[in-house]
């Protein structure tokens, strides 16, 4: 499978490191056989169609800063959305930064990807927030699939535990935490008794949190994962103007010590039941979904198996980036199901 990789920034390297390490594997346990064709940062392009040598390229990236800087493969005035257009591929990785407020260039370089027949698989939750139905659609259209499994958990399997381990069950409601950013604060509240200010300080001291942590505190981050996961598992055509959000900011270290003396906690919850809603609630100590620091947790409630609670990190380089690889893994193991058929 030839691949275009547009963004080379943490998850983009990480995703080139775990081809390099699994290389052998992939080829003997799943007779994968991964081509990175391209490269895309802001810089420019690296471009081989016989594919590029990883270590090399990440070796450019490290000391040049850019991938555009290979002698031998470099175009440094080259725009993603060229390289999607002119380079043969079967699969775009779209690792670039999310923006909420109109989801470029991510949204442009999906539907360009789209409609050259690539395959797409995104890390980025800004256009499947913003438009999600309507990129299924040009998906289907173009005969082509959309994976994202790293948009909500990260590493951790949450969407694949829904689509895949519940087929045939019917999800009824889910609620969870999805966002570890604002559980680190909120745990440093409730255990160490802070205000929301120094936990928010420790959260950025750690890398937890961006110097601009709206996304992340205001529930928008949580938000678009509850818009992905409304549409991927319960069919429903959503997109984040549809969704009630109220952050974390006025929690305060009182209402965690009430909270306590009920032998409860507050944590920010996205919910899905008739609506769509982002809320710091109370929720008691033994319910599944109170974990602590990073964690991000998710129940599901169906019709026949009750409620199922998946727990893991809810961030990572690495983490996102095997999502990226299980995904790749998925188109291929479709195409060959459809060949066969």
């Amino acid at each position: 499978m030839r691949i275009i990789l547009v963004g080379c920034g943490i998850v983009g390297q990480s995703f080139a490191r775990i081809l390099i390490r699994r290389e052998t594997e992939l080829v003997k346990d799943y007779g994968f056989h991964p081509r990175v064709v391209a490269v895309v940062d802001k810089g420019g392009a690296a471009i081989n169609p016989r594919g590029l040598t990883l270590e090399k390229t990440l070796s450019l990236k490290d000391e040049k800063r850019t991938v555009a800087s290979s002698r031998e493969y470099g175009h440094p005035a080259m725009s993603a959305l060229d390289v999607i257009e002119s380079v043969e591929a079967e699969a775009m990785v779209e690792a670039t930064p999310t923006n909420i407020v109109d989801g470029e260039p991510g949204l442009s370089y999906i539907k360009t990807a789209f409609k050259t027949g690539k395959h797409v698989v995104t890390t980025n939750k800004g256009p499947l927030a913003l438009a999600m139905p309507a990129l299924v659609e040009l998906a289907d259209y173009n005969k082509v699939y959309l994976r994202f499994s790293g948009t909500v958990g990260a590493g951790t399997p949450v969407l694949e535990l829904a689509k895949k381990c519940l087929l045939g069950d019917r999800i009824v409601s889910i609620r969870g935490i999805l966002n570890g950013t604002t559980n680190y604060i909120l745990t440093e509240m409730d255990e160490k008794h802070f205000t929301f200010q120094q936990a928010l300080k420790n959260a950025q001291k750690l890398g937890y949190c961006e110097t601009d942590p709206s996304m992340d505190v205001d529930g928008v981050d949580a938000a678009c994962k509850l818009v992905i996961m409304a549409n991927w598992i319960m069919n429903k055509k959503v997109t984040l103007k549809d969704v009630d959000v109220q952050g974390i900011r006025n929690v305060t270290p009182q209402a965690l010590e009430e909270a306590a003396k009920k032998t409860c906690t507050i944590k920010l919850i996205g919910s899905i039941n008739s609506d769509l809603r982002v809320k710091p609630i109370e929720i008691s100590r033994h319910d599944p979904l109170s974990v602590g620091g990073v964690l991000n947790a998710v129940t599901f409630v169906s019709e026949f198996a009750g409620e199922e609670t998946i727990i893991g990190r809810g961030a990572g380089g690495i983490e996102t980036a095997s999502t990226i690889l299980r995904d790749l893994l998925d188109i291929k193991q479709n195409l060959a199901t459809k060949l066969i058929a």
